[in-house]
């Protein structure tokens, strides 16, 4: 354990693990530090916390934080997550994914987590393209962009993560940007507290093929664009639709309370 006094080294596995995977510049490095803020902040004991997480850039977090952790299999963290919070619903189980391993090979298990409302809090880490892999279309590149699976520009229209978690019937529906840490900080501690299935979209830049698409040049560039292009729900509400155009609403985007399917589960188990 590395002993220092910022927060995130209580926290962090032994230094063998390091140096990281991530490339210089990565939004997953931010994220990793806002969940580990909020955790600390939260009340919830090292033991209390299960990570879940299945393959790609943004799953590989689980391997640097002293929790319960699972590195499972690609797109099957949420069917891992289940069993673990139905055997022992005292824990707060956590899954991290990215955007290909959640509404990709993952989709149909997000789709059905949301609609049982299953006691989950689910952080999905959208870089909008598989980064681990080449750079290939994901659910969410948008319509046109050049990619190595595109190369005459991709065909598909693109997932919108936050309504089709509100439209499946999660409890709890946000996004923010890496740049817009404090909201970020923010969504992630409301997420953690939310009974039901809560899901928080967490825009970051992949700075090794992300950027090609978007013709930035660096990290910093990628991270202005997040800052001009990400708009709070309240603002983008009074755009009209060519000013909406390319640009990412951040915000809630659903908090309601309704049974979580622990809740009804332990019905039938007395």
């Amino acid at each position: 354990m590395i002993e220092t006094a910022h927060p995130i080294h209580k926290y962090l596995r032994s230094s063998k693990k390091f140096p990281h995977i991530w490339c210089p510049g990565c939004g997953v490095g931010i994220f990793e530090n806002a969940l580990i803020r909020a955790i600390d902040r939260s009340g919830y004991t090292r033991d209390d916390i299960v990570l879940v997480s299945g393959i790609g850039c943004s799953s590989r977090l689980p391997v640097y934080v002293d929790f319960n952790t699972i590195h499972t299999t690609h797109g099957r963290a949420l069917t891992f997550a289940t069993g673990i919070k139905l055997a022992n619903p005292r824990l707060k189980v956590i899954t991290i994914m990215g955007d290909g391993d959640a509404v990709s090979i993952g989709g149909n298990h997000f789709i059905h987590a949301a609609r049982r409302n299953v006691e989950i809090t689910s952080f999905i880490v959208n870089n909008q393209i598989y980064g681990m892999t080449g750079g290939q279309c994901s659910p969410t590149t948008p319509h046109g962009v050049v990619t190595p699976s595109s190369p005459y520009g991709n065909p598909e229209n693109s997932f919108d993560i936050c309504l089709l978690a509100e439209a499946a019937g999660a409890s709890f529906v946000a996004r923010s940007s890496v740049y817009h840490t404090p909201l970020l900080d923010k969504l992630i501690d409301r997420a953690l507290h939310k009974s039901g299935f809560s899901v928080v979209e967490v825009i970051s830049p992949c700075v090794t093929y992300g950027s090609r698409w978007m013709g930035l040049g660096s990290p910093v560039e990628m991270m202005m664009w997040q800052k001009e292009n990400c708009i709070h729900l309240d603002r983008i509400k009074g755009l009209d639709e060519q000013e909406r155009r390319g640009k990412i609403a951040i915000g809630i985007f659903t908090d309601k309370n309704k049974p979580s399917y622990s809740e009804e589960y332990a019905k039938f188990i007395g």
